[in-house]
Formats: C-alpha cells, structure tokens, sequence
C-alpha cells in the first residue's frame, strides 16, 4: 500500500478512523474527512503517522454540501493527481416515527449517507481510470437489505447506496475498478450508542430493552460486530485477489439478514 493513495469519508471517529488507522500501519497516503477541532485533528494526523503511513492529509469537507466535495478532490487531484481507493464512511443517524420526522434532518440524512456518495464516486472514477486501478468501497448496513421502523431516512439512504454500488460498479468494471458495499449489523460506535435513547423513546420501552431485544436480538449471534471485522474486509477487497467481486453487497451482521 505503500504507493497507493487512499480516501476515507467519516474518518476522524469510529469505523472510519480504524480504517484509517489500519491503511496507515500499510504505509498509504491518507486522506482524512470528518468532524472534530484542529487539535483533535493534528492528534490523529500525528498517530497516523506514527503507525507509518506515507502521508496524511485532512480535508473538512461536509459531505452534505457538494461544493465541499468537490474542494476535497480538487485537493486531491492537486496533490496526487491520483486516487487508488476511495471508502465512502461518513454516515448520520436520527430515529423518527414517519410522522414526525423532521423534514430538514430526513433530507440531511439522504444527503450525506447516500447522495455524498455519489459524489465522491463521480470524482473518483476519473482518477482511478488513469492508472487502470481502483477500489471504491461504500460502508453501507444490513438496513441496504431490511428495514427497521423509526428508521426510515437511514434505510431509505442505505438502501439507495446499494443500489447506487451495483450501478457504479458494471459502469467501471472493464477499467479494472471495483465497487463494493460491505453491509455491517450493529458495531458498537458512538452512532450506534448515541441512538439508544432516541430509540427508547420511540418504541417507548427502557434503554436496557432497546440493547437487548433491538440491537442484539437483531443478529443470531446476539453481539456486536467487531469494527476489526469490517476493516479486515475493506483490506481484503483492496487486494488484487479480489478483483472479481463487485457490484454486491458484503454482509457483516451476525446472521441478522439469514432470517
């Protein structure tokens, strides 16, 4: 990975920085997006460059403004002029009954879990065709593939993004460029947690119900997926060994979508 030049939306938290972290013991060049103060951005700059990675820029690029996404590739461009693989991370949560959904946070959602996406993969793909090479990854969820209630922007953004995957990827496919989603159940991340109460609130039950007869009761596991386990695929899929999968959805979920 020495060489290759790797963008990661979402990355300063969560999924994303892991992700970050593990390119960066590879020896990439990084390209950081996502929330947080200059101080918490030049921590993680510095990490990353102590586990090895070759160079680490940050863009603060929010991906619900197109304008910025486009700054953020210009950057890249400018910098590089190359981008080998693109993870599409970045992803917000809000849990509603339909009916009271707020219109500005549903359209929001659909903005940056979804539409950013497309995006980031329209200005990759000129990129990677330079060099006959890509990998573009979109860190979907089981909701691609059901549903849950209270949920409904997020599924409708996830579902989206598949579909979104399946396109990309038979337009790129005889560029040597693959298109991927990997579709993990509940990861113990601060999305994760933080909705909890919201949830509580919904279904009108106890935070401790929504833990062990929502969350966990979704997988036959009845655990948490390892964010390790997500980030052991994104590798594997940036392998030339795994050239030939594209266009599907990679499911992480515990059993959850086999029912």
């Amino acid at each position: 990975m020495k060489n290759k030049v790797v963008a990661i939306t979402g990355s300063t938290s969560g999924i994303g920085l892991e992700i970050a972290k593990r390119f960066a013991y590879l020896n990439a060049k990084i390209i950081l997006n996502g929330l947080g103060n200059n101080e918490i951005i030049e921590k993680i700059i510095i990490e990353l460059k102590n586990l090895g990675a070759s160079e680490v820029l940050y863009h603060p690029a929010n991906l619900s403004q197109p304008i910025q996404i486009t700054e953020m590739f210009e950057l890249i461009a400018g910098k590089f002029n190359k981008l080998d693989i693109l993870v599409n991370n970045a992803g917000i949560q809000f849990v509603s009954p339909i009916e009271d959904f707020p219109d500005e946070k549903w359209e929001e959602i659909i903005r940056v879990n979804m539409i950013s996406s497309f995006y980031t993969i329209k200005y990759a793909i000129p990129l990677m065709k330079k060099n006959a090479w890509g990998r573009i990854i979109n860190i979907a969820s089981a909701h691609s593939l059901v549903a849950s209630p209270f949920k409904s922007a997020y599924v409708a953004a996830k579902h989206g993004l598949l579909g979104l995957t399946k396109a990309a990827a038979l337009e790129v496919a005889e560029h040597n460029i693959t298109v991927t989603a990997i579709c993990p159940g509940y990861v113990k991340t601060p999305l994760i947690m933080n909705q909890i109460a919201a949830t509580a609130k919904a279904r009108k039950i106890s935070e401790e119900e929504v833990l062990r007869d929502v969350i966990l009761k979704a997988g036959a596991t009845k655990k948490f997926v390892e964010i390790e386990e997500i980030v052991n695929m994104v590798i594997f899929l940036c392998d030339d060994k795994a050239g030939s999968i594209t266009g599907v959805p990679l499911v992480i979920d515990g059993g959850w979508t086999a029912g």
